[in-house]
């Protein structure tokens, strides 16, 4: 039995009004814009940008950088991954195996590049301690490498980790009693089954690096990207729309292969269901060797983005080393800083509420109500659309559509950016705990006289509440660190603190940016402890979730 169809009608309306607003219009805005010229129709912006050396070098920088980010961040995601899920080794050390690599996430991508460069530059941190400088040159293609393999590897972490979950271990017993040998062992029971998920992590990799902006305009040097093209286009010395929408649109290109691959590659992966808990044979030096290197990656993961808490305690990195205040507090009474940090945090707020909200509406009508067939296919090819559309993209989209009107440089305009950028994942997210829900909830509900929306608040809800408490982490962490879009779309009154991290890279002030920086990662660490003690708590209270 599904949800009430009258109900079902209504959020389909409002959902469909919502994607038309603010996803297909501004797309078409920024479609239009590229092929118009003084109000005429004309093709002129998009010879231009073809026949710019510099556009087509910097695309051709973007291709290469973002494919050996990609590699480099897969074959190094496998080493925990492996670790954690086929070790004996202590609980304790796999969770934090595990925070280390999904820590990345907790900053926003602009503060990567100064924190390599204040760990491994001249004066770096590492570099005074280990008296050599370990990368020279890292305005460049080095230090793009190394920023954007840090962005990415808790992508492919989290791909690979949960494919490893549902591998069934029995396997290896079975190739154990055949007398495989290690190696043949390691590719019949691994990677031969990780082959769908090792590509589709590569290609997730790569897309998020080529769209990537943060990075390359803190660490990118004279080696251009078609980020900062497409930003110096928007915003540059002469700036122009028109070329700026191409060069968007431009972009667009690899996410689309990507999404097209990526739904080809889903046919390799392992379908194992029905997986059981299942102890292996442990071989004590494999697993110790596996877990020292894991150690090893997660040390050198955390490395540069220690100076974010070293730095501002100092009196002046690296010549003045004793202890200081002056910069923290500096910063923390600067006067417009209490209405930036709420700005940021209110967005934020705002994104997780209505987007976990939204996302969750989309995945209730797609899988328990009776909807049409082609209802579900336009919220599959929404969810598909936002998945697509780089952030960048997508602020300039807005840019075009919503300059002049009433919610232009408000912190709304960049909540339903944010919703609409991120709305694929946490949409994935309901709609697979759905799915997996009893469909006989609702018709015993019925058969008690309850109404729909009592079904909903006593069965559906209690039931997905550890998804959608992922879900509202998911948005608020993103709409916390998130840069690319916030650049377009944040006014004086709407200010962020990504967006005051851009200002202040123009002054040379890093350690202030370290600071805010720092506020942006203990915000989010608080947010996600306070949901995680949440759930803790009701899990100890034993709340019935179902009927």
């Amino acid at each position: 039995m599904r949800l009430n169809p009258k109900a079902g009608k209504w959020l389909f309306v409002v959902l469909a009004l919502w994607f038309l607003m603010f996803l297909c219009l501004p797309m078409l805005q920024l479609l239009t814009e590229s092929w118009q010229e003084n109000g005429q129709f004309s093709g002129s912006h998009y010879r231009q940008i073809i026949g710019d050396e510099k556009f087509r070098q910097a695309w051709f920088n973007s291709l290469n950088i973002a494919a050996l980010s990609a590699l480099s961040a897969t074959v190094l995601a496998f080493l925990p991954a492996y670790a954690i899920h086929r070790t004996a080794l202590p609980k304790p050390f796999k969770q934090g195996l595990r925070f280390g690599m999904l820590f990345p996430m907790l900053l926003p991508t602009i503060t990567y590049g100064f924190a390599i460069i204040y760990t491994f530059g001249k004066q770096g941190l590492l570099t005074q301690i280990l008296h050599t400088q370990i990368f020279s040159d890292l305005y460049g293609f080095k230090g793009l490498w190394l920023g954007y393999t840090l962005y990415t590897l808790p992508t492919a972490f989290l791909l690979l980790s949960n494919t490893f979950h549902y591998l069934d271990k029995k396997c290896v017993l079975v190739s154990l009693l055949m007398g495989d040998s290690a190696w043949r062992r390691f590719g019949t029971t691994v990677l031969q089954p990780l082959v769908g998920t090792l590509a589709a992590a590569f290609i997730q990799c790569f897309f998020l690096s080529f769209t990537d902006f943060g990075i390359p305009a803190s660490i990118g040097g004279k080696y251009e990207v078609v980020a900062i093209r497409l930003y110096t286009e928007m915003l540059g010395s002469s700036p122009s729309f028109g070329r700026g929408a191409v060069a968007a649109l431009s972009m667009l290109l690899p996410a689309v292969v990507s999404v097209a691959m990526l739904s080809w590659l889903s046919r390799f992966n392992a379908a194992m269901p029905h997986t059981q808990t299942t102890v292996l044979p442990r071989c004590v030096w494999a697993d110790y060797a596996w877990g020292a290197v894991s150690a090893m990656l997660v040390l050198a993961i955390l490395s540069p983005f220690a100076v974010i808490l070293i730095v501002p305690w100092v009196q002046s990195w690296p010549y003045v080393l004793s202890f200081s205040t002056f910069t923290v507090w500096d910063v923390l009474t600067t006067p417009n800083l209490t209405a930036v940090y709420r700005n940021t945090l209110w967005a934020a707020l705002f994104t997780a509420l209505a987007g976990t909200v939204l996302s969750f509406s989309a995945a209730l009508l797609r899988e328990r109500m009776a909807l049409p067939r082609a209802g579900k296919i336009g919220i599959e090819a929404a969810a598909l659309a936002s998945n697509t559309i780089p952030g960048m993209v997508l602020g300039i989209a807005y840019l075009m559509l919503f300059s002049g009107s009433l919610i232009a440089n408000t912190l709304m305009i960049i909540v339903v950016c944010n919703i609409a950028h991120y709305f694929a994942t946490p949409y994935l997210m309901s709609k697979n705990a759905l799915e997996k829900m009893n469909q006989g909830w609702e018709a015993t509900a019925a058969l008690m006289g309850d109404s729909w929306l009592k079904t909903l608040r006593r069965v559906i809800l209690p039931n997905a509440l550890p998804t959608l408490l992922e879900m509202f982490a998911y948005y608020f962490v993103n709409a916390m660190v998130t840069v690319s879009a916030v650049i377009f779309l944040a006014g004086a009154h709407s200010m962020v603190l990504t967006g005051k991290i851009k200002e202040l890279q123009h002054f040379g002030k890093f350690d202030e940016i370290f600071v805010l920086s720092a506020m942006i990662m203990l915000t989010n660490l608080l947010v996600l402890a306070l949901l995680g003690g949440w759930r803790y708590w009701r899990q100890r209270r034993q709340i019935p979730t179902s009927i």
